[in-house]
């Protein structure tokens, strides 16, 4: 097939890769426009960007796709027979979606209709979700409400990062999409309600989550939350949520909560902290314990928290016991309040 792909971070690279090494004709890349990173503020090509320009693929990097009409015309004149997306960072309007043949066909990072938007990762994680997948979706013009054409399940483990999750759906997006092309194709063209009938999709449910787009706020640890909503944050939003020590920010990257009904999915070292201080007693944030080989142990509204790796403003990223010498901290000092 000849697939316009368009897509922008890391997470959309391996499905470009694998359409590129399944056969099909790229016939070009969308991404968006090069940014300003790091402390030069160098301009600096997306993941999917760079990948392309490795392959010799023709790239496009429209600002807003949306107003864009020479971009629509140039995309146009490629005769795609579909176009694939992957966290692309733009809604596409009605005439670009309607452009190729065979229509345009969205890989998704969740259990449709459970978190539509850009963050669904980082949102099955803060809500605790048990489970998460990857739908293949074609798309219609709001947002990821058409129908999925392929699903896949898979587990979230209580210990797993955004990062850690994001790495496993996207090597699960890359294979789902290469199995929906030879079914697009064997639908043919056609209305689009006839072609869609044709493939069986799945209509979503009315009722959906939004994932909404996280702000400063949202990063910021609260230790009179529980520990589980705070290990939820720290795993969600890694590497991003942060507290404050001695008026230093303080990143918070790996942590476990030590409550008794989730011992079996701690780390092995740290099932034998599990019962070893009892709740309540100490205001929030303060330090219950201070272990060398594993991390500081602190107080929430509830059950206690270990973390084992954070990383302290102007340092680099630590675990015990280089973090616990940078930080000072003895049995009963407080995180600050902020």
């Amino acid at each position: 097939m000849r697939i316009l792909f368009w897509g922008t971070p890391a997470y959309a690279v391996p499905t470009l890769d694998a359409l590129h090494k399944a056969g099909h004709t790229i016939v070009g890349v969308v991404t968006q426009p090069d940014r300003r990173r790091g402390r030069g503020k160098q301009l600096v090509p997306s993941p999917v960007k760079a990948r392309a320009e490795q392959l010799s693929l023709p790239v496009f990097t429209p600002v807003r796709i949306r107003r864009d009409e020479d971009c629509k015309e140039e995309l146009a004149a490629l005769g795609a027979d579909a176009s694939v997306v992957v966290a692309f960072g733009q809604i596409l309007p009605k005439d670009v979606l309607e452009q190729p043949p065979l229509g345009c066909w969205n890989g998704h990072g969740s259990l449709l209709p459970r978190w539509r938007g850009a963050g669904p990762i980082q949102w099955a994680l803060l809500e605790g979700d048990e489970e998460t997948g990857v739908g293949i979706m074609a798309m219609k013009e709001g947002l990821d409400t058409g129908p999925v054409l392929l699903e896949q399940r898979i587990p979230i483990q209580l210990l797993d990062t955004s990062i850690d999750l994001a790495e496993r759906l996207s090597s699960l997006t890359a294979e789902l999409m290469v199995q929906a092309m030879p079914l697009i194709e064997a639908a043919g063209p056609g209305r689009e309600q006839e072609r869609l009938a044709r493939l069986k999709v799945r209509a979503q449910a009315e009722e959906s989550s939004y994932a909404r787009m996280l702000e400063k706020q949202d990063f910021r640890l609260d230790w009179s939350a529980p520990a589980l909503s705070i290990h939820r944050k720290v795993m969600g939003l890694y590497p991003g949520a942060f507290t404050h020590w001695q008026g230093k920010r303080l990143k918070v990257l790996r942590c476990e909560p030590l409550i008794e009904r989730l011992k079996d999915q701690l780390s092995t070292n740290s099932r034998q902290l599990v019962g070893q201080w009892p709740t309540g007693g100490h205001a929030p944030g303060t330090i219950l314990a201070v272990l060398e080989d594993q991390g500081l142990v602190v107080s929430s509204s509830g059950c206690p928290l270990l973390i084992r790796e954070a990383q302290l403003e102007g340092k680099a990223r630590s675990t015990a016991p280089v973090l616990l010498q940078q930080l000072k901290a003895t049995r009963g000092d407080r995180f600050d309040v902020d």
